[in-house]
């Protein structure tokens, strides 16, 4: 077998996936889905969002979401990669007060209104920074750490995904208008064709930042699908 190559199966066959604003039609041999930022810090009680008062209470049906949508992915041989926010335990990482992090990361102002959550929230090797037990990652995922809303900044998810041929991204995760936005974004500007399954996303707000969101991407930057057209469409060839 010449290498670099895989063997024609019919999971790798070209699909048409419904979203909008029109249909994408996805290679999945070029395509990826990754889960940004499913950590107890996001989607668990007694985590990051939850102290800080943001409501969690669609978090479970997005950890199921996703946890379809992954299973569906990995039967197709789509690569499943993960982000995961977070920094070192004396949050060098996070910046100083010169950095714009620093100011608006609603974990660092936490901690600083209540001391006692120092070194608790979004600390590597911590329960926070943990990923959910739900959506373990499986044999041959990948999890890529990164430090800012962003997972295409400063870490090597693009040449990682360049390297596996990967156009196309299809998006899950939480928060919907913050870092799975945010990735979006950049991957669009990295020429990446970005797709969002709404429904295994949640925002961090109220409804109407969901909403905005997924309007901006499916106007400007992507586009907007769902678990059970990924589903049904994953891996049928196109008509």
């Amino acid at each position: 077998m010449t290498a670099g190559y895989a063997p024609a199966t019919p999971e790798r066959i070209p699909f048409v996936l419904p979203a909008k604003p029109e249909p994408i039609r996805l290679n999945p041999a070029e395509t990826a889905l990754i889960i940004v930022d499913m950590q107890n810090a996001y989607a668990s009680a007694g985590g990051y969002l939850d102290i800080a008062g943001f409501d969690i209470s669609e978090a479970s049906a997005c950890i199921a979401g996703i946890a379809t949508a992954a299973e569906a992915a990995r039967k197709a041989g789509i690569p499943v990669l993960y982000f995961q926010n977070g920094w070192d335990a004396d949050y060098i990482e996070a910046g100083g007060p010169g950095s714009p992090n620093w100011h608006k990361s609603n974990a660092l102002k936490a901690m600083r209104k209540k001391p006692e959550l120092q070194g608790k929230l979004l600390a590597k090797g911590g329960w926070d920074y943990a990923l959910v037990d739900a959506l373990a990652p499986q044999p041959g995922d990948i999890v890529v750490p990164k430090t800012r809303y962003s997972g295409f900044f400063n870490t090597n998810i693009d040449s990682m995904l360049r390297a596996r041929s990967v156009r196309n991204i299809v998006f899950t995760g939480i928060a919907t208008n913050v870092c799975v936005e945010s990735s979006l974004r950049d991957a669009f500007h990295l020429e990446y064709f970005g797709i969002v399954l709404e429904d295994a996303t949640h925002a961090a707000g109220p409804d109407f930042a969901q909403k905005a969101a997924l309007y901006n991407i499916e106007t400007f930057f992507g586009w907007v699908s769902t678990v059970a057209d990924f589903c049904g469409a994953v891996g049928q060839s196109e008509d």
